[in-house]
C-alpha cells in the first residue's frame, strides 16, 4: 500500500514539514566537524544535482547531515536536500558507486566495489512491482556499467602498447558480490526496517566478504579480480 502512496502522492504532500528521522540519528552518532579534519580517511560521497543532472562528489572536508542525506536521498521518499543554493538526489542516479574519484585521488589501483543490488536477475518480471523493483536496478547499476566499460577500454590500451601504462593510470578492479541471496528478496524487503532481517542482511554480507578473502586475497595489488569484458562489455 506504501509503494502505491508514493507513486501517487510526493513526498511534498505527504510530509509537508520535511520530517527525516535519519538527521536527528546522525546528529546524534557523527562527529561531522572531527570527520572533516581527520587525516589519512578519504571519504566521497556521491549526490545528483537535481537541475543540471550533473554529478557532485562531496570530500572529506565537505561532510555534514546534509551531504550524507544528499547521497542518500530518494525522490518518492524525501524532500530535496538543498547545499550551497543547490538541490540534491540520491547519488545513485549518476553514480553507483562513483569510481573516477578513487582513480584520480589515490594511489591505489586497486578497487573493491560491493554491490547491494544484483547486476544479474534471472526470468522476466511479470508483476508491476516485479517490473519496477527491475527497473530500479537497472537504473542504479546503469552508470557502474559505464564506469566499468571505461575502465576496461582503458585497460586494453595499456595492454596492447597503444598507451603508456605511466600516462594512464591501469586499475586493478575486485567485486564482492551475492547476486543469489539478494535476488531471493522481494521488492518489499527494500522498505523492511525488522531488526532481524536487517541482521540477517549483515550476516550475509559478512559471510560474502570472508569467502571472498579466503580466495582473493593475495590478488589485491597483482591483478584484477572481475572479467570486465565479461561482466560488463
Amino acid at each position: 500500500m506504501f509503494d502505491t502512496m508514493i507513486r501517487v502522492f510526493s513526498p511534498y504532500q505527504l510530509n509537508p514539514f520535511n520530517f527525516n528521522p535519519l538527521r536527528q540519528v546522525l546528529e546524534q552518532h557523527v562527529d561531522f566537524d572531527r570527520l572533516r579534519h581527520t587525516n589519512g580517511i578519504h571519504v566521497h560521497l556521491c549526490a545528483t544535482n537535481v537541475e543540471t543532472g550533473k554529478v557532485r562528489i562531496f570530500n572529506r572536508g565537505e561532510l555534514s547531515a546534509d551531504v550524507v542525506l544528499a547521497s542518500a536521498c530518494l525522490p518518492q521518499l524525501f524532500q530535496t536536500i538543498e547545499i550551497d543554493g543547490s538541490h540534491y538526489w540520491d547519488g545513485g542516479y549518476i553514480g553507483n558507486p562513483a569510481i573516477f574519484p578513487l582513480i584520480y585521488n589515490s594511489k591505489s589501483c586497486d578497487v573493491v566495489i560491493v554491490h547491494i543490488n544484483p547486476i544479474v536477475r534471472r526470468g522476466v518480471p511479470r508483476t508491476a512491482p516485479e517490473i519496477m523493483n527491475r527497473i530500479n536496478e537497472i537504473s542504479f547499476n546503469s552508470s557502474l556499467m559505464r564506469e566499468m566499460r571505461a575502465i576496461a577500454f582503458v585497460t586494453r590500451l595499456i595492454s596492447s602498447g597503444k598507451v603508456d601504462g605511466n600516462d594512464m593510470k591501469q586499475m586493478l578492479i575486485h567485486s564482492i558480490r551475492d547476486d543469489e541471496a539478494m535476488t531471493a528478496h522481494s521488492v518489499a524487503s527494500k522498505l523492511n526496517p525488522d531488526w532481524q532481517f536487517l541482521c540477517t542482511l549483515r550476516d550475509s554480507g559478512r559471510d560474502t566478504t570472508e569467502r571472498w578473502l579466503r580466495a582473493h586475497f593475495d590478488d589485491i595489488g597483482t591483478r584484477s579480480t572481475v572479467d570486465l569484458e565479461a561482466e560488463f562489455l
